[in-house]
């Protein structure tokens, strides 16, 4: 038999990763890593070249949250990994399975001021991902990214570094092995799920609280909470797993303040894929007064926050479809009211509108004319906040925001990594003014890839958002207007259209046209639009 070819490792890494099914590369070359770009076109894998390797990791990000599969980038030593810190830690935070794969300098113990040198690389990868190894040897390597792509698959989805020697990457090196089988995610025990259901069963007013790790088995949560008359919230990351306008819903109404008294309600609660952090509640407790079961894939979860009567570590998908195996065939009709439940929704919208003025008028008009398989990429801006709490969604997963680690700039760039994965599903990016320019030069990146992209960009001219909470605080606003520049010039700059529509029907115009454009469309709103 002859002996497989010897390539340089960053060429068999390419390979190794076309093999497990990565088909997208986001990443900038650079004279660290030229080796792992050896491959890439000979694997049959396509790179997507970012502006700032910022721009690359938020693209891994999006790309991993609209397709289900692991986000790769590639990035030179020091600068490079840590202009992904960022991109990584918001990925931490919200879960998403993207892998960084860095080169780092052979030798820096007894050698000082190499080029891009920095004192722990892979500490610092550490600090925002869950694990972050150096390969010493192509063994290590392989076996690293055999690792990060398991892990994704069974465990809690959260970002991985590896970074690979320079020298090591130019070694010639045998393929990568075969492909291991991939480990499965733990299930709940069949005694606790048949304690849950007896708890259900018994339960006059029960309640589910979905979070997006409960996304999977949406439509097992629909069919639970139907045949059970119970009540439901969802947590922002999951919206969709039941409808905001089904008869028993409160929506994505978590964080206000009146939940607490409807959550009191409730006879029994139970929690699915939802950390109830901060960012669900932005209050330190829930609210309930009745048993508490809390149900994920990441047993420290269970150990957080708002601790449970019942903590059980599983699979949310395979926990909701079992419990309904259980339940379906025995339980009767709760007796929540579903009148004083819309009630209780249209004083949520109306809070919500009401903070921040106007924002849910614009929503208003633009609900109805949008695809209903629309996807949405929104960045922190005044607009999504209303937004994530006003804009219904058909099913979940496909309104992607940086709900945990919050950071501005992350929609244009994660937006573009989505449509790369999502092709000619509809696709809105929306961004405010001040966050904008964060990533504004990945435009050259959707114009480059000819992407149809609209992008709402809500520009009130000021850190809203910040102006409002130090009035709040009776804090004088202070460095909260900033000279923005003619962002439909800029765009134009770039070779993406831009229009500045005048009114709602010319915003709805504006957005379907952009659906459908040769490249990205940037359309410029200001508070005016109103009139």
């Amino acid at each position: 038999m002859s002996q497989a070819p010897q390539k340089p490792l960053g060429a068999q890494m390419s390979h190794m990763l076309k093999d497990r099914g990565v088909d997208v590369i986001f990443g900038i070359p650079g004279v660290h890593n030229i080796e792992m770009y050896r491959g890439i076109e000979e694997a049959g894998i396509t790179h997507i070249l970012a502006r700032h390797e910022q721009g690359a990791g938020f693209m891994a990000d999006g790309y991993a949250r609209a397709t289900g599969r692991p986000g790769v980038c590639y990035v030179i030593t020091g600068p490079g990994l840590l202009n992904t810190l960022t991109p990584l830690g918001q990925a931490w935070s919200d879960s998403s399975s993207v892998l960084a794969i860095s080169s780092c300098l052979d030798e820096v113990a007894a050698r000082k001021g190499q080029l891009h040198q920095m004192r722990d690389q892979q500490g610092a990868g550490a600090t925002v991902c869950d694990w972050s190894e150096t390969a010493l040897s192509a063994q290590a390597a392989f076996a690293l990214v055999d690792r990060a792509l398991g892990e994704f698959t069974s465990e809690r989805k959260r970002p991985k570094h590896i970074q690979v020697p320079i020298a090591l990457l130019g070694s010639r090196v045998g393929p990568a092995p075969d492909p291991v089988m991939q480990p499965t995610r733990p299930q709940a025990r069949p005694e606790d799920v048949a304690a849950v259901a007896e708890w259900l069963i018994g339960a006059e007013r029960p309640m589910f609280i979905f979070g997006g790790g409960a996304s999977d088995g949406w439509q097992d949560a629909r069919r639970l909470v139907q045949a059970t008359g119970a009540a439901s919230f969802c947590s922002f990351a999951g919206r969709g797993i039941v409808p905001d306008d089904a008869p028993l819903s409160y929506g994505p109404a978590l964080s206000r303040p009146g939940s607490v008294e409807e959550i009191a309600k409730a006879d029994l609660v139970i929690v699915v894929g939802s950390e109830l952090a901060e960012v669900d509640l932005w209050r330190d407790r829930l609210g309930h007064d009745a048993p508490l079961v809390r149900v994920d894939i990441d047993a420290a979860a269970l150990c957080e926050t708002v601790r449970p009567d019942l903590g059980i570590v599983g699979d949310a998908g395979a926990f909701l479809a079992d419990l309904l195996a259980l339940v379906e065939p025995h339980v009767t009709p709760g007796k929540w009211n579903a009148d004083e439940i819309a009630q209780a929704r249209v004083r949520f919208h109306a809070e919500a509108s009401a903070a921040r003025p106007g924002i849910a008028e614009i929503c208003a008009a633009l609900i109805p004319e949008m695809p209903d398989d629309l996807v949405v990429y929104s960045d922190m801006t005044q607009f999504s906040y209303v937004a994530k709490e006003v804009w219904p969604m058909a099913a979940p997963g496909r309104w992607h925001h940086p709900f945990g680690f919050g950071t501005l700039g992350w929609a244009l760039p994660s937006a573009i990594g989505g449509k790369v994965g999502l092709g000619d599903v509809p696709t809105l990016c929306i961004a405010g003014d001040y966050g904008f320019q964060y990533t504004v030069q990945e435009l050259g990146t959707a114009v480059e890839l000819g992407l149809s992209l609209p992008i709402l960009l809500w520009d009130n001219g000021k850190l809203k958002e910040i102006e409002d909470s130090m009035v709040r605080s009776q804090i004088a606003p202070n460095a909260v207007v900033a000279r923005n520049p003619d962002f439909c010039a800029l765009a134009r700059a770039y070779g993406a259209q831009a229009v500045a529509p005048g009114t709602l029907d010319e915003l709805v115009a504006a957005i379907k046209d952009g659906f459908s454009a040769d490249g990205p469309t940037l359309i410029h709103v200001t508070p005016a639009i109103l009139g």
